[in-house]
């Protein structure tokens, strides 16, 4: 349906990230994939959600798109109270941030942009997510043989550690995992 309201228009999606290459596929849009190298920085000053939105606009920034072309960028982060978990840079940081996960629960938050010649939007999206109390043993697993280091949080709720830890989630699951596909279909609609 979407690809019909869709038709003569290119669809770029501005993210490396697999998931969500998978995600808007399933939406049975045609795609390419750019990707521009952006530093990620934001004022502190932001809410959660802001910054999820500005690091979203900032990877938007970068592309001019020409006349029917939308450009669809993207950040997911993880917020436990204040604190915004990024992606892990090694071992002993994964499984730093999966025991601070634990027996918690938090915010993940994904900031997205449709950007046209004409016109740019911004919204963001947002999941609760509740994590089981975690053994170490099973925090050491899931580091070790899924090496999470692509990941805000440390974690895919895809994966092995979501399917064994999360108890609960208020929100969309698709979301978690890096595209709120039913607001990027919405806003597509309107969009265009």
């Amino acid at each position: 349906m979407l690809a019909r309201h869709l038709k003569g228009i290119k669809i770029i999606l501005g993210s490396q990230s697999p998931r969500r290459k998978e995600l808007l596929s399933s939406l049975d849009i045609r795609f390419e994939v750019q990707v521009k190298e952006v530093d990620e920085v934001f004022p502190e000053s932001l809410s959660n959600s802001q910054i999820a939105e500005h690091l979203a606009a900032l990877k938007a920034s970068v592309f001019s798109p020409l006349e029917n072309e939308i450009v669809v960028t993207a950040d997911t982060i993880v917020c436990l109270g204040t604190q915004i978990l990024g992606k892990p840079k090694d071992k002993n940081e994964a499984i730093n941030m999966l025991t601070d996960l634990s027996g918690k629960s938090h915010e993940v938050i994904t900031g997205v942009v449709l950007k046209s010649r004409e016109k740019e939007i911004t919204f963001s999206d947002t999941t609760v997510v509740c994590f089981k109390e975690l053994s170490n043993q099973e925090i050491e697993y899931y580091v070790a043989k899924y090496k999470p280091f692509d990941k805000a949080g440390a974690y895919g709720i895809q994966e092995w550690i979501g399917q064994i830890g999360i108890t609960k989630i208020e929100g969309s699951y698709f979301n978690v995992m890096g595209l709120p596909t039913h607001r990027v279909y919405d806003e597509l609609l309107k969009f265009c």
